[in-house]
């Protein structure tokens, strides 16, 4: 009799590196109990299938949760991605915030809706920004920027899903089937230390969480200590995890006549 079991593949080196070029942020903060943000996340969506996608820019989508006492309960909102647009808000000297609300390379975007296209990575030079993992939880960041000198860097990393939907019984969406694309799941900041062949920070992010059924990917983008404008910033596609049956072949059970 042949007994099957199910073992997930051995992570392989993940890698991604921007170009010179300085690649653009792009973030939506949003909700599941706003009735304005589905056709922000539409637009969003739709640059799933922009060359440009990781190379010219880094897609984030923070659900927030200051929507959910209102009827319905945004499983991906968080108060750490609500409170990162009231830091915003401050920066700006901003009185209120709302979503749906794109920020682009650290500045408030209202054009979204009148934009063709997708965002463009900038003529200036950034330095290049690598990261990289052996095992799809400890991430190594290095940054090579442009100019020497002695200004203190941050690296921010957070993990996204996409290709989720969600069916909304409550609030301003009721009845509404909704899809979700880079929705941040966890958000990351840790400083960069000068090191010979640049600056380097550590961080963990599991590539790999339980209960999550969607496409993943990461988006890292670095900036200086305190600060939300981002200098440079990489991201791609996670590794599907691999699954592989192994065939284990034990004897068939015979009775024994004389029993």
């Amino acid at each position: 009799m042949a007994m099957f079991a199910c073992v997930a593949a051995s992570a392989a080196p993940v890698i991604f590196q921007s170009s010179g070029r300085q690649t653009a942020v792009l973030e939506l903060y949003t909700s599941e109990g706003c009735s304005s943000c589905p056709p922000a996340e539409s637009w969003l969506s739709k640059l799933k299938g922009s060359s440009g996608l990781w190379s010219d820019f880094v897609p984030v989508a923070f659900h927030v949760d200051y929507w959910n006492n209102l009827g319905w309960r945004d499983k991906l909102s968080s108060e750490e991605f609500s409170t990162r647009q009231r830091d915003y808000a401050q920066v700006w000297s901003a009185e209120n915030i709302y979503t749906p609300e794109f920020v682009l390379n650290g500045k408030e975007w209202r054009d979204w809706f009148g934009f063709r296209g997708a965002p463009s990575a900038s003529a200036n030079k950034a330095g290049v920004l690598r990261v990289s993992s052996d095992d799809g939880r400890h991430w190594l960041a290095n940054f090579v920027p442009v100019e020497n000198g002695t200004a203190d860097y941050e690296v921010t990393a957070a993990l996204l899903v996409s290709e989720l939907s969600s069916d909304v019984k409550a609030g301003e969406n009721a009845g509404r089937h909704l899809n979700h694309d880079f929705a941040a799941l966890s958000l990351i900041t840790r400083t960069l230390t000068s090191q010979t062949n640049g600056l380097q920070g550590k961080f963990i992010i599991d590539a790999s969480p339980k209960g999550i059924t969607g496409r993943l990917a990461l988006a890292v983008w670095v900036t200086h200590a305190g600060k939300f404008e981002p200098l440079q910033a990489t991201g791609g596609w996670l590794p599907q995890p691999e699954k592989m049956n192994l065939s284990v072949n034990q004897p068939a059970q015979t009775q024994n006549k004389n029993q």
